[in-house]
């Protein structure tokens, strides 16, 4: 009733969309091995290539996750005196993502969006527990954590932190179910102290040394990278946080003995992200052992180790600045931010969990919900003027069918947290910073040998919100046309 032919071509066409999915026509245009541009850059100005080591240069087996997880979960009862019954709980792959905040105050593990709001379905208070208070608030209005915005929230950026969102989540799960109470900040502090003995005390990099075929990842790919760049007259140099015999082995094992030849300048346990901010630490020269040396240091020679120093010097002893520079790492912060806001460098973000979240897009199961997800919305906004009883039913059914598909369409990434890159139709807090602050970002290093090295990024033009309409007919570029409404007129 009162239905315009408008909206039944609306609906056509929707349902155009819709069926064409379903008889098969999906096309995997994501290439998880590609490189993505958030801004325009040509390889062909780039003279001088940075790295990172861990999980840029070095991308470790998940296993390590679990040994992170047990040592610091075993440092908790032995160290700390916690109880022994945590000594049951073992890590979880695939129960937490990159990019959570933590509520200390609350001891409330969630995924925030891009405008600081809290994602329906996402917030946690142990491995066990979502936390019904929350979700309930979110199913019933938007709930911003704005006004928690400080020294109480915190964000886990990198991959390491992995293990440690689970063993909050694990020994939250352990005092709730006990009946234990606690103090939340205690906890977090705790927790995160166990974590870092893990690193600062060097048993992680034992389990690595001890094992690189074990632990380390795509080796023979990374030689590929850096020969290729050097026979290209390209400067290479490796910033690390990791000790020198760390780096030494890894590269060893994944380059060879002579891996140093290739890097113009090699700096280990340089305080990131300190030494991109903190001119007060000097450089100091360390042997082929890595013992310190104690002479000044007034040039950074190719071949050497250096520890520590700070940016200011190496901009002033290298001259190496603005965009003849690419650096990539793995932590947009720590890694890349300072690097972009403040010293011109172009920056790559690593960002392996890439290639899982692009192999899931491709799937038929993700593109037949995401197409008719949208194309409830679509009908939902059209059709909301119609207030009689039966339509309000169906809106009704359809808003609760939407509801259901969004919930799928986020459990394929993760159950608890969905994808690293959107809420339902946001992004995430961590995919707005991997906007900010890389130019480029790709799952591995290994993805520049898909490319030439004058290759010319280009970002694609994506819509803006009062553009959307115009680009109502193509799902994805390539993948399926269906004419505009104008065109379907003759079907009057």
């Amino acid at each position: 009733q009162g239905i315009h032919y408008t909206d039944l071509f609306l609906l056509l066409h929707l349902i155009l969309q819709w069926t064409a999915l379903r008889a098969g026509r999906v096309c995997n245009l994501l290439n998880p091995a590609a490189i993505y541009a958030n801004n325009e850059i040509s390889l062909g100005d780039v003279e001088i290539y940075g790295f990172d080591y861990d999980y840029t240069l070095a991308q470790y087996s998940n296993l390590l996750h679990s040994m992170i997880f047990n040592t610091a979960r075993d440092i908790l009862i032995e160290q700390f005196k916690y109880p022994e019954g945590l000594g049951k709980y073992d890590y979880i792959p695939g129960f937490a993502i990159r990019g959570l905040h933590y509520d200390v105050q609350k001891s409330l593990l969630m995924k925030i969006d891009a405008f600081h709001y809290v994602q329906l379905g996402t917030a946690y208070r142990s491995v066990s527990f979502e936390s019904h208070f929350v979700n309930h608030f979110l199913f019933n209005a938007s709930y911003s954590y704005f006004a928690f915005q400080g020294p109480s929230l915190k964000q886990f950026m990198d991959i390491f932190s992995l293990p440690e969102m689970t063993l909050l989540s694990s020994v939250i799960d352990y005092f709730i179910t006990h009946g234990i109470e606690f103090d939340q900040v205690h906890l977090y502090k705790d927790i995160s102290d166990a974590i870092k003995d893990v690193h600062v005390k060097g048993v992680m990099y034992k389990w690595i040394e001890k094992d690189m075929e074990k632990y380390i990842l795509h080796g023979d790919e990374i030689y590929a990278v850096l020969n290729r760049l050097v026979n290209h007259n390209k400067k290479l140099f490796l910033i690390t946080n990791s000790p020198f015999s760390f780096v030494d082995k890894g590269m060893k094992h994944m380059v060879g003995k002579n891996w140093r030849d290739l890097f113009d300048m090699v700096i280990v346990q340089a305080d990131k992200p300190n030494f991109f901010t903190d001119r007060r630490k000097p450089f100091r020269k360390l042997d082929d052992k890595g013992s310190l040396q104690w002479d000044k240091i007034s040039q950074l020679e190719k071949g050497k180790i250096y520890k520590e120093g700070n940016l200011f010097d190496f901009l002033r002893l290298t001259g190496w600045r603005g965009s003849k520079v690419l650096y990539f790492g793995d932590h947009l912060y720590s890694d890349l931010a300072d690097l972009m806001l403040r010293h011109g460098w172009r920056t790559g973000a690593i960002v392996p969990e890439l290639e899982t979240e692009i192999r899931i897009i491709n799937t038929e199961q993700y593109m037949h919900s995401l197409t008719w997800q949208q194309a409830l919305t679509g009908l939902l906004e059209r059709m909301q003027m119609y207030q009689d009883a039966e339509s309000k039913q169906v809106l009704l059914e359809w808003m609760k069918e939407r509801q259901e598909i969004r919930s799928l369409t986020k459990n394929l990434f993760n159950p608890q947290f969905g994808s690293i890159f959107r809420t339902f139709h946001n992004p995430t807090y961590f995919s707005r910073r991997l906007v900010r602050f890389s130019d480029i970002y790709m799952a591995s290093i290994s993805c520049l040998l898909n490319y030439d090295v004058n290759f010319t990024f280009y970002p694609r033009r994506t819509p803006l919100q009062h553009e959307a309409p115009l680009w109502m007919d193509q799902l994805c570029t390539g993948c399926m046309k269906t004419p505009f409404l104008e065109e379907m007129v003759h079907i009057r």
